[in-house]
């Protein structure tokens, strides 16, 4: 599924000149389709994060988005990579925790 917020690729066969700069320099500039968000579920030890930029050599990286998240990313981990998705494990709690993720690899 495509996001709206995503940066504009170029098609496989390339591009012309100005679309190869428009990209190259985004890229440069830290802005790339590697960036999503996830929040725990009330109750519950893990959930499924599907994304289809994640395989199985896959690094995600969290950030916390509130003081709460921030207390809960000590005991995040993850497991089951497949292609598209991974485990999330993280503490039982009363509250939803949310989190920004960047997928690389």
């Amino acid at each position: 599924m495509a996001r709206s917020d995503m940066y504009r690729k170029l098609p496989f066969q390339g591009g012309d000149a100005r679309s190869v700069a428009e990209i190259v320099n985004n890229l440069v500039e830290g802005k790339s389709n590697n960036t999503g968000s996830f929040s725990t579920t009330t109750l519950t030890t893990s959930a499924t994060l599907s994304d289809e930029r994640i395989g199985f050599n896959s690094v995600i990286l969290f950030m916390p988005i509130d003081n709460n998240s921030a207390a809960e990313l000590v005991s995040i981990y993850f497991d089951t990579f497949a292609q598209g998705s991974c485990v999330v494990h993280y503490g039982n709690h009363a509250a939803v925790r949310s989190y920004r993720y960047l997928v690389v690899g």
